[in-house]
C-alpha cells in the first residue's frame, strides 16, 4: 500500500511544476520562452529542500535549490503574497539572463514560517549589458547585463515598483522582459493554486509527511543505483576550445571515485578561473553530476529516479576555489551555464564509461550554439514600424526597434552500444526546443534561408553517431550578433573504437564570399549578410571494423 501511496504523491507533487510550465510556456511574449520552452519549474519544502521539478532543462536541476537557499538565507521572514527574484550567479543563479521567481506557500495558516515555495527559472532573451541578448564576449560579469541578488518584487501581495521600473529600464525589450516576468508570476500563482488543491483534499500534515518519506526514498533509490557502479576511480579529462580571450584549450578534469553506495566526483585539478565567459559556479557542476547519475540510473535499475534533494544524497561533488568551476565574482560566467555544462557531461560520462562501457554512450555534440542578435544601440525605430501581413514578404517590413533574440542550435548525439546516435536533437543539459522558422521569421527581421541535417557529421563506428545541423540565417537590417560555442576544434569523442564526431564551424557569408569565424566572437553584421552554423556531430561507439 505504501508503494502506491509513493506513486500517487510523486505524481502529484510533480504534476504541480508541470502545470506551472504549461502556464509559463502559454502566457509568455518572447519565442525563447512560449517557443524553446528555455525555462523550469519546481516545488520545494519550507526548509528549502527541493520535493518536485519538471522534465524541464537540466542544467537548473542543481541550480533551482541554490536560488531558493539564498532567498532563505537572504529575504526571510516570508508572509502571503512575497515574491522573491534573483539571477546573481554568486547568489543562488546560474547566469544572469536566467531570472528565478519565488514564492512562498503557506497553507497552514498558524504557521508563521511558510510549509513550501513555488519557484520559476526563465531565460529572459536580454537583461542589458554590453550586446543584444545578454550573452556578450564579456571579462567580467558588471559586461553580463542588470545583477539582481535575491530581493522580494512583492511583499505582501504589493508590487515593488521601483524595482519592477529598475529592472525594465536596464533591458533592450522591455514590454517583452514585462510580459515574461508577468508570465512567471503567472506560472507562481498556478502552482500555489495546484498546492492548496491538494493540500485541502488530504491535508497539509500528510502532505508533509508523504514529501519527507518521497524524499528519503530517492536517496535509498539513488543509492541503489550508485551501488551497480563497480567500484574504483575513473579519471578523465576533455578540454574547452577557448575561453574567447585568447586562453585556451581549457582542460575539464574528474576523478570519479565509486564507493559502495557513495559517488565522489573531484573536479581539483580542473584549470583556474578563466577572463573569458566561460566560468560555471557550483551550482552547475551539481546540476551536472546529478544530470548523469539520473541517465545511468535509468539503464541500471529501469526506473526514473524521482527528482527531488534526495538524487543528490549520495553524491559529493569536489571543486577548488577560483578554478573554473568555483569562480570568484566578478569573473564572467554567461557561457559557463551552457558550454561548460555540457563539457562537464562529457567528462562524467567518460570516466564513468570505464565503469560501464555498455551503459554510457559516446560523446553528443558538447555545445549549444548559442546565438543571439539584436537591434544596434542608438538606431531609432522606424516611424512605419508594425506587424507583418499575411502573405507579406518580411524583407519589406519596417520592424520595430530595439530588439533582442537568443536561440540554441541542436547538433549530434553520440551513439551506444545498442544504438546509432540521434540527428540533430538538443543534447545533455539543453533539452530545448527550437524556434520554428515561421515563429523567427514573424517576429525578427531575419530569412532562415537553410536548416537541414549535415550530412556524414557523425563519427563512424559499429554504430555511428548522429548528424548535426546546418542553419543559415540572412538579416534584412543592420544588427549586433554573438556566437557563443564549442567543439570547433576538440571533437566530440567516441568510445570502444568509434571515431569522434566532426567539429562545428561558424561562416559568415558577405556579398557570396565566405569567412569562417571563431567559435566565440560578436559581430557587427549589414542588411544582406548571413550567418550559417554547422553544428558538431555525435562521437561513434564500436570500431567500424567491427
Amino acid at each position: 500500500m505504501k508503494a502506491a501511496t509513493v506513486s500517487i504523491f510523486r505524481h502529484l507533487f510533480a504534476s504541480i511544476a508541470e502545470e506551472m510550465g504549461v502556464s509559463l510556456s502559454r502566457s509568455a511574449y518572447s519565442p525563447n520562452i512560449k517557443e524553446r520552452l528555455d525555462f523550469s519549474c519546481a516545488l520545494f519544502l519550507g526548509d528549502g529542500r527541493l520535493l518536485a521539478q519538471a522534465a524541464h532543462i537540466p542544467v537548473h536541476l542543481g541550480a533551482m535549490p541554490a536560488s531558493v537557499r539564498a532567498a532563505i538565507k537572504v529575504c526571510t521572514p516570508f508572509e502571503p503574497g512575497d515574491v522573491v527574484i534573483v539571477n546573481d550567479p554568486y547568489s543562488g543563479g546560474t547566469h544572469l539572463p536566467d531570472l528565478t521567481m519565488i514564492t512562498p506557500a503557506f497553507p497552514n495558516s498558524t504557521e508563521k514560517a511558510p510549509d513550501f515555495f513555488v519557484a520559476s527559472r526563465a531565460h529572459h532573451a536580454d537583461i542589458g549589458g554590453s550586446s543584444p541578448g545578454s550573452m556578450p564576449m564579456a571579462q567580467d560579469i558588471y559586461q553580463e547585463g542588470l545583477i539582481i541578488p535575491p530581493c522580494k518584487l512583492f511583499t505582501a501581495g504589493q508590487r515593488n515598483d521601483s524595482l519592477w521600473r529598475l529592472i525594465l529600464h536596464n533591458v533592450r525589450t522591455p514590454t517583452e522582459r514585462e510580459g515574461d516576468l508577468i508570465a512567471q508570476l503567472a506560472a507562481n500563482t498556478t502552482g500555489l493554486q495546484r498546492l492548496e488543491h491538494m493540500i485541502s483534499s488530504y491535508g497539509v500534515d500528510v502532505c508533509r509527511e508523504e514529501a519527507e518519506y518521497l524524499i528519503r526514498y530517492a536517496a535509498r533509490l539513488t543509492r541503489a543505483a550508485v551501488d551497480l557502479i563497480p567500484n574504483g576511480m575513473f579519471t578523465f579529462v576533455d578540454y574547452l576550445d577557448d575561453d574567447g580571450q585568447g586562453s585556451g584549450p581549457v582542460p575539464i578534469r574528474v576523478k570519479v571515485t565509486i564507493d559502495g553506495q557513495q559517488m565522489t566526483l573531484d573536479f581539483r585539478g580542473t584549470a583556474p578561473a578563466v577572463v573569458g565567459n566561460l566560468n560555471a559556479v557550483p551550482a552547475i557542476v551539481d546540476s551536472a553530476a546529478v544530470y548523469c547519475l539520473r541517465c545511468i540510473a535509468l539503464h541500471l535499475i529501469g526506473s526514473e529516479l524521482p527528482m527531488n534533494e534526495g538524487a543528490f544524497e549520495p553524491i559529493t561533488v569536489l571543486t577548488e576555489p577560483g578554478s573554473l568551476l568555483n569562480p570568484r565574482s566578478p569573473h564572467a560566467v554567461s557561457a559557463g551555464n551552457v558550454e561548460t555544462s555540457q563539457r562537464l557531461v562529457d567528462v562524467i560520462f567518460g570516466a564513468i564509461a570505464q565503469a560501464l562501457p555498455n551503459v554510457v554512450p559516446a560523446a553528443s555534440q558538447g555545445t549549444m550554439n548559442n546565438l543571439t542578435f539584436g537591434s544596434r544601440i542608438g538606431e531609432d525605430p522606424p516611424s512605419n514600424a508594425r506587424e507583418s501581413q499575411v502573405g507579406e514578404d518580411p524583407s519589406n517590413r519596417p520592424f520595430a526597434s530595439p530588439f533582442a533574440y537568443y536561440e540554441t542550435v541542436g547538433g549530434g548525439i553520440g551513439a551506444g552500444h545498442d544504438r546509432h546516435g540521434g540527428d540533430g536533437m538538443h543534447a545533455h543539459m539543453s533539452n530545448t526546443r527550437n524556434t520554428p522558422v515561421e515563429a523567427l521569421e514573424f517576429d525578427y527581421p531575419v530569412r532562415v534561408l537553410e536548416y537541414r541535417y549535415r550530412e556524414d557529421s557523425g563519427g563512424n563506428g559499429l554504430h555511428r553517431g548522429g548528424n548535426g545541423l546546418i542553419r543559415t540565417i540572412e538579416f534584412l537590417m543592420p544588427v549586433t550578433a554573438t556566437i557563443l560555442s564549442e567543439r570547433r576544434y576538440t571533437r566530440p569523442y567516441g568510445l570502444m573504437g568509434g571515431k569522434p564526431g566532426a567539429a562545428g564551424l561558424n561562416n559568415l557569408i558577405r556579398e557570396n564570399e565566405t569567412r569562417k569565424l571563431p567559435g566565440k566572437v560578436t559581430l557587427e553584421l549589414q542588411r544582406g549578410d548571413r550567418l550559417q552554423v554547422l553544428t558538431p556531430g555525435g562521437g561513434g561507439w564500436g570500431s567500424p571494423d567491427g
